[in-house]
């Protein structure tokens, strides 16, 4: 463990008791929520809002209709939101307070150009157990030709308000005047108690003088401090709803439960629950159940109210250092320690901080343990898969660092790709899966966390990442490094954006945009790319593993990638013996059979996928006919019984426009297949011919007479030469290999 770790693992001690007791406060305001919350059995909440008894959600949860809440889904949002009488949403009920806020509609009366009332709405609030509050709202007027009554009852007796906003021009408005009365006007209410409201909106001239900018007059009581006036809302006041503080109280004729301990006000529990009537409509006809002094919870509650312990409390406590706190029944007092308790106390304080070291050194102590056994882990994990030897390899090309492999930290490659998030996987594959990496300096790589490798392998293995990262070719993926911290090498290469050629050959709606030049120059860039390998690297590499998935490509620029199945070619050998490893319908039949892998294995895989370009077929399918199910064979027949563009891929009409080159590409795919691989080109050949079709169809003019006999007669003759030297026969040798050809069953029988 480093000083930085101990010195912030030491820093964060003390916050533990922070921590810890702000978890004790947060159990106990939950517990004491809980206490004021609906009867038993009951839900308690709808969305955000807590719904306290005597507010209920159904009818055996609520006092009376009253007091009935419904939870329904918001239109907007879909979110679940408690309705109260017939539209107005609730966002908050207290008990203690005896307040509800609900959200209450704004009136608005707009008019034309010819002055005729277009929009108009008066908004009233009549529910027999709420009193708008008078000292939490205020009333408000918008516009520069309005003005509006507000109409209701207070404390019985009629009651009638009114504000006036006049401006000339838009001008005569600033954000910062506020409601002084230009543009807007605002007004404190009665501090009585205000029922059965009604909001009236008016206009002196019907806005005509104002019409360009405030074409309608709006009024609405909100809650105080909940409304800031823009000059924008004089063209349009956006809200159609504002929250508004109202009082409920309790009717004295509402039905009693049996639980109830006074029948005469049965709504107020048990346990020093205290009623008190309320003066409304000039008659105490309506109360409110308060706690007594030194008691808290719902009051409605059957259960009643609980005592509150002053001595846990967040209150003052006025006792002195001598004395202790004891609590009793609504209050608490002081009483003096006797003696005896002192070596108690100390006792206990002595063990409490005993426990708490042991707690933080044995919690140090196995973060050490922890971090320890990580770091020796990855250690011998990087020893197991050759980390020494890899930065043995490393040291002597210093001097060359841009073609230096990297050796990346797990840290690294877990912060790359979000520690290994499904989200960043794009691919998978038979040696491993690919995942898509963000470096710190905005880099994009793809890091390929192989399967389990062979121990006995690691030398072979690390030759194989400074040979692969020394190589520096526009048409093979370039490897940048890579992970030994882990139990399964991680690889690191640069991210290729466009998918891979099996993706736009297969699927429908990418491979209809590729056209005959873009496949060709796939095919030519691919077999460039082999041919380097093959021929040009520092140490021979045998890909092993040739097919559309590992050829991707970079706005249509081909590059050959996945070296997991590769191996490096030893200068003084041509062939290596190794156990079969590929892709069913690309693997070289030679090499089936003799375990014998060349450089001509890798040209017969080119073969199958050039195969592919033409027709747009995979390699092997058991949905076709059983003659169909190879690929390889299928071709070989058609091009045998000359039904070579029956099978030829139809996008742009490739067959009809490109017949030459089409013809062209099929003969050196005849090549590449043939059974014997001696008798297969090089990649080498196989890149020169392509590029050759290529540039014909750039230059048509190149070979005016007959461009299709001129460079298959080459084509030919590179066949005949193959054949000449194996002792064979042009004529027969391609068709003829189609009988010697290894067949597989897949009809399962």
């Amino acid at each position: 463990m480093d000083a930085n770790y101990k010195l912030s693992f030491f820093r964060s001690v003390p916050y533990l008791f922070t921590v810890i007791c702000i978890f004790i406060a947060i159990v106990k305001s939950t517990a004491a929520d809980d206490d004021q919350l609906a009867l038993p059995g009951c839900r308690s909440r709808c969305g955000d809002v807590d719904i306290p008894y005597p507010f209920g959600l159904s009818e055996d949860c609520y006092l009376n209709r009253n007091f009935s809440i419904r939870c329904e889904n918001d239109n907007s949002t879909g979110r679940p939101t408690p309705i109260y009488g017939r539209n107005l949403v609730v966002t908050n009920i207290s008990v203690q307070l005896h307040e509800i806020t609900i959200n209450w509609f704004v009136a608005r009366k707009c008019f034309n150009e010819s002055g005729h009332q277009v929009r108009s709405n008066t908004p009233s609030l009549n529910v027999s157990t709420l009193t708008v509050s008078g000292s939490k709202n205020n009333f408000v007027v918008l516009g520069c030709d309005s003005y509006a009554f507000l109409n209701g009852f207070e404390n019985g007796t009629n009651y009638s308000m009114g504000c006036m906003s006049i401006c000339n021009n838009r001008r005569d408005v600033t954000d910062d005047d506020g409601c002084s009365g230009i543009g807007c006007c605002q007004t404190d209410l009665p501090k009585g108690r205000l029922k059965r409201l009604t909001i009236n909106p008016k206009s002196f001239n019907r806005h005509q003088s104002v019409m360009s900018f405030n074409p309608c007059t709006y009024a609405f009581v909100v809650k105080r401090n909940h409304f800031k006036f823009s000059r924008a809302f004089l063209d349009d006041f956006p809200e159609k709803q504002l929250p508004v503080v109202a009082d409920w109280t309790i009717q004295k004729d509402a039905p009693c439960r049996t639980e109830a301990r006074n029948e005469s006000f049965c709504a107020c529990g048990g346990n020093n629950t205290v009623f008190e009537p309320t003066a409304v409509d000039g008659s105490e006809t309506q109360y409110q159940c308060r706690c007594a002094e030194g008691y808290d919870g719902n009051p409605y509650l059957p259960t009643g109210c609980k005592e509150t312990n002053e001595c846990l409390g967040p209150g003052p406590i006025n006792c002195t250092k001598s004395q202790y706190c004891e609590n009793i029944p609504g209050a608490y007092i002081c009483k003096e320690r006797s003696r005896s308790q002192f070596p108690l106390i100390k006792i206990c304080i002595g063990v409490a901080i005993g426990f708490i070291a042991l707690f933080i050194s044995s919690s140090w102590f196995y973060l050490v343990l922890k971090k320890r056994k990580l770091m020796q882990l990855k250690e011998k994990f990087f020893q197991q898969n050759g980390g020494l030897i890899l930065k043995q390899k490393l040291s002597g090309q210093e001097d060359n660092s841009s073609s230096t492999a990297k050796i990346f930290t797990e840290k690294e490659l877990i912060k790359a790709t979000n520690n290994y998030d499904e989200t960043t996987i794009i691919g998978r594959g038979g040696f491993g899966t690919v995942y898509k990496g963000f470096l710190p300096d905005n880099r994009i790589v793809a890091i390929k966390k192989s399967k389990l490798i062979d121990q006995n392998q690691t030398e072979q293995f690390i030759n194989e990442v400074v040979v692969l990262s020394q190589i520096n070719h526009k048409n093979i993926v370039k490897l940048l490094g890579c992970c030994l911290e882990t139990q399964v090498p991680l690889l690191v290469y640069e991210f290729v954006p466009n998918g891979t050629l099996s993706e736009h050959i297969h699927e429908r709606e990418k491979s209809i945009k590729l056209s005959w030049e873009t496949r060709l120059g796939i095919a030519a860039e691919a077999a460039e790319a082999l041919a380097y390998l093959h021929s040009a690297a520092s140490t021979p590499i045998i890909h092993r593993d040739v097919k559309p998935s590992n050829i991707l490509l970079d706005n249509f620029t081909a590059k050959v990638s996945d070296f997991g199945a590769s191996k490096l070619v030893p200068q003084d050998q041509v062939e290596l013996a190794t156990m079969v490893q590929g892709t069913l319908g690309y693997l070289d039949p030679e090499y089936l059979h003799t375990n014998q892998l060349t450089e001509k294995s890798d040209v017969y895989s080119f073969g199958v996928v050039l195969v592919e370009l033409l027709t747009a077929k995979k390699a092997i399918s058991f949905d076709r006919l059983e003659e169909e199910r190879s690929l390889a064979m299928h071709f070989l027949c058609s091009l045998k019984r000359d039904r070579l563009f029956e099978i030829v891929v139809v996008e742009g009409d490739i067959a009809n426009n490109y017949k030459e080159q089409v013809m062209g590409v099929a003969m050196i795919a005849k090549m590449c297949l043939s059974v014997n691989g001696e008798d297969r080109p090089s990649m080498k050949e196989v890149a020169v011919e392509l590029e050759g079709l290529r540039k014909m169809g750039k230059h048509p003019w190149a070979n005016e007479d007959d461009p299709l006999i001129d460079h298959l007669e080459e084509t030919e003759y590179l066949i005949a030469r193959k054949d000449n030297d194996s002792g064979g026969s042009n004529a027969n040798s391609a068709y003829d290999s189609i009988r010697d050809h290894v067949l597989l069953d897949f009809s399962g029988r």
